[in-house]
C-alpha cells in the first residue's frame, strides 16, 4: 500500500501536465465568430462585465462552455450561445482563444 500512493500521485501529476484537449485552432477561428461581438476579435473584451478569453487555458475555456451548454452554469446570453455547440466545436474554440499569448507589463 505504501508503494501505491506515490505511484498514484506520480501518475496523477503526469496526467495533469499533459495537454488534455487537442482542438483545431483553424476550425476554432470559424466557431469563434459568434463570440467576437462580446469577447473581442482576439478574445480581448472591451465590454464591462464581459471576460477576456485570450490566453486562458483551453481546458478551462472548454469546461466553462460545456457547463453553460449543459445548464450547469447559467447566464442568459452564454447559455443560449453555447447550446448548439458540439464537444468538438467547444474544443476548437477553446484552442483558438488559448493560442493567444498575453504579456503582462508593469505600468
Amino acid at each position: 500500500m505504501k508503494l501505491f500512493a506515490p505511484l498514484f500521485i506520480g501518475l496523477l501529476c503526469a496526467n495533469l501536465s499533459s495537454p488534455v484537449l487537442a482542438g483545431d485552432v483553424k476550425a476554432g477561428a470559424a466557431v469563434s465568430q459568434s463570440c467576437v461581438m462580446c469577447h473581442g476579435a482576439n478574445g480581448i473584451s472591451t465590454l464591462p462585465g464581459t471576460p477576456s478569453l485570450a490566453g486562458q487555458p483551453d481546458i478551462y475555456l472548454a469546461s466553462q462552455l460545456k457547463q453553460f451548454r449543459d445548464g450547469k452554469r447559467h447566464n442568459e446570453v452564454m447559455s443560449l450561445m453555447a447550446k448548439p455547440l458540439s464537444d468538438e466545436d467547444i474544443d476548437n474554440v477553446a484552442a483558438w482563444f488559448a493560442q493567444f499569448e498575453i504579456e503582462l507589463k508593469k505600468p
